[in-house]
């Protein structure tokens, strides 16, 4: 093998969410289910958004956007795990595993940069509503959405350059259903402590900056909220109230996840499944619920 002289691994062995047959083919009619929900919950956004004009606005530009991460981020392992629910033996090449890391890194990282974007977006919406539309021009969102992609692909990437030159000459089994960065490091036939500690804190560092500064917005915006009308103040918290669960859905499975990287408990694959699948699926219903405008377009469009 060319990526590492003395690698001999050419693919991984996935040990699934559990070992029960019985369970594993209730997960593959659960989780099958689950996956449908998922492309159509973000396809019923992204369908809604184009063409309803009234949607046409820049919180909804970063609502489809978003939509599209998560559809795609419920894609790099959802549906292979689906299939290995059917299969005695989960086999994954070297190079789809390398695949899965380097997408969940660069779909999570553009997300949590396209979290922040949405909060500056409702910052200017509730803080400066008349200068609003100014602001928050064309040419501002296109910097916001290539800024949140690039920090996504910058990050992934120096996170994929740990692993390439790691040797792997056994074991070659992930206890999981996907290949996480953290996991497959452990595997590599030399000292990983000081690397392991650099992914952590490369992931570690992007979280805690994008988490900092959601604060710092939701907290400036909740500030000025309070001294406005009862009528005003009802309908931004309405707004910041599916925002604020959003974030911290997407975020709260990535401290536990990284903050105990390598622990072996169970409850890090509740964390993953919750991650890669639910969150997805559950953002595109609150974003639904909690917004009377989407939920109008929506029966306009199905002709309800």
């Amino acid at each position: 093998m060319e990526r590492a002289n003395h690698s001999v691994v050419f693919e991984f062995i996935l040990l699934g969410l559990c070992k029960s047959q019985n369970l594993q083919i209730l997960f593959f009619l659960g989780f099958s289910v689950v996956f449908v929900g998922i492309v159509l919950g973000n396809l019923l956004i992204l369908v809604t958004v184009t063409f309803d004009a009234r949607l046409h606005t820049p919180m909804y530009f970063l609502l489809i956007n978003l939509s599209c991460i998560d559809m795609i981020l419920a894609s790099f392992a959802t549906p292979k795990m689906i299939v290995d629910f059917l299969r005695e033996r989960k086999i994954i090449s070297w190079w789809g595993c390398y695949s899965q890391m380097f997408f969940m890194h660069l779909l999570g990282g553009s997300e949590m940069m396209l979290l922040v974007a949405m909060a500056i977006d409702r910052y200017v919406a509730i803080c400066k509503p008349l200068h609003y539309m100014t602001i928050m021009s064309p040419q501002v969102l296109t910097g916001l959405l290539l800024s949140s992609y690039a920090v996504g692909f910058v990050h992934s990437s120096s996170q994929m350059a740990f692993m390439l030159n790691l040797p792997f000459c056994g074991p070659s089994v992930i206890d999981s259903f996907f290949c996480d960065l953290p996991l497959v490091i452990k595997l590599a036939c030399k000292d990983t402590y000081i690397l392991q500690l650099l992914v952590i804190a490369d992931s570690g560092l992007l979280s805690l900056v994008c988490f900092l500064l959601l604060l710092l917005s939701y907290g400036v915006i909740i500030f000025s909220v309070r001294h406005r009308a009862a009528s005003r103040s009802s309908k931004a918290f309405s707004t910041l109230s599916a925002h604020i669960t959003v974030v911290t859905l997407f975020f709260a499975p990535c401290v536990f996840i990284y903050v105990w990287p390598f622990s072996r408990y169970s409850v890090d694959k509740i964390l993953s499944v919750f991650y890669t699948i639910f969150t997805p699926l559950l953002n595109p219903i609150i974003y639904t619920l909690r917004n009377q405008e989407v939920k109008a377009a929506i029966k306009k469009i199905l002709c309800i």
